[in-house]
């Protein structure tokens, strides 16, 4: 069977979403599914045809990241890390690859995958599901998402993973066991008119840094974290001493939509003293019963504006 490199290409999406599921990072997904391409391309004179295209790349993309992760420590959220901080915490600060990292929509996401399967797979790259993914070892992790998302049987995952079918089976009940505990599933609606409601509102507030109403917008237990440092905030009363104490720098910003991790997401933009305004941070906002439940901003804006296509300046 005879397969070239723009086939190969043309599911370069669908494995970047998949390799940032195990790897909980978009840069390195990006790096995964170009060793998947160049072990492919070194493999295709002995592709057999035997099976699809896009599940050899599939194959071929688990087991380089089975290999990534064999040497290296989960990627975890603030949250995760340590209990809840105050506004007088020192700003401790871990290295990039310490953390979880969002991904833009359209690099995880095929354009022409049916609405069903988009959905699906919005949900599947949202940070709270990746997070949990984090805490299962790397064939669990591999055997969960192989089943859970692309549908494959435990007999084909049994095959990619080199293992037995009761084995995946065992290492399904134990990763569904250990999602299950930290309360997150796939099962996910999409936006309602209350939540764009919601988020117009959330913009309209901190464009006018309005701190009690964005305040007002939250849950009781409402989170606020900011990669890379290591502080995270919790409820209203710590939210708004944040915001309008040592977070007032961010009085003056704007704030431009994009498509981040399956959620509503903003480029923040703080005020320049020079004029105009510099990058922040990309603010991933999580929203459950019609508030907002988490505030994530992540702050190394100098790796992930250009993969966003965000501007390194505003006029």
């Amino acid at each position: 069977m005879l397969v070239d490199v723009a086939e190969l290409e043309t599911h370069r999406t669908a494995l970047t979403g998949h390799c940032y599921r195990m790897l909980g990072s978009a840069v390195d997904a990006e790096d995964a599914v170009q060793e998947t391409m160049v072990r492919a391309w070194r493999k295709l004179d002995h592709f057999e045809g035997r099976a699809a295209v896009r599940t050899w790349l599939y194959r071929i993309a688990t087991n380089v990241c089975l290999d990534a992760l064999s040497d290296r420590s989960k990627r975890a959220r603030p949250i995760e890390e340590g209990p809840t901080g105050t506004i007088d915490d020192d700003l401790v600060t871990r290295p990039r690859t310490h953390w979880l990292e969002p991904i833009p929509d359209a690099r995880a996401i095929p354009a022409d995958a049916d609405p069903l399967e988009q959905t699906l797979l919005k949900q599947s790259i949202r940070l709270a599901f990746v997070a949990a993914l984090q805490h299962l070892p790397s064939k669990q992790r591999a055997a969960l998402l192989l089943t859970e998302v692309l549908g494959w049987s435990a007999a084909e995952v049994a095959s990619c993973l080199e293992t037995s079918v009761a084995a995946v089976n065992s290492a399904l009940q134990r990763a569904r066991a250990t999602l299950a505990s930290r309360n997150v599933t796939l099962a996910s609606e999409p936006l309602s008119k209350e939540d764009e409601a919601l988020l117009e509102q959330y913009l309209d507030a901190f464009h006018r840094y309005d701190v009690d109403a964005l305040v007002a917008l939250m849950r009781d237990d409402a989170t606020l974290s900011m990669p890379p440092y290591t502080l995270w905030l919790q409820g209203h009363a710590n939210i708004s001493a944040w915001l309008s104490g040592r977070g007032a720098g961010c009085r003056g910003s704007r704030l431009l939509p994009v498509n981040a991790s399956g959620s509503p997401a903003f480029g923040q933009y703080r005020p320049n003293p020079n004029g105009g305004h510099l990058p922040w941070a990309l603010v991933i906002v999580e929203l459950a019963g019609g508030r907002i439940r988490a505030w994530n901003s992540f702050l190394d804006t100098e790796a992930l504006f250009p993969v966003f296509g965000l501007p390194l300046s505003l006029d």
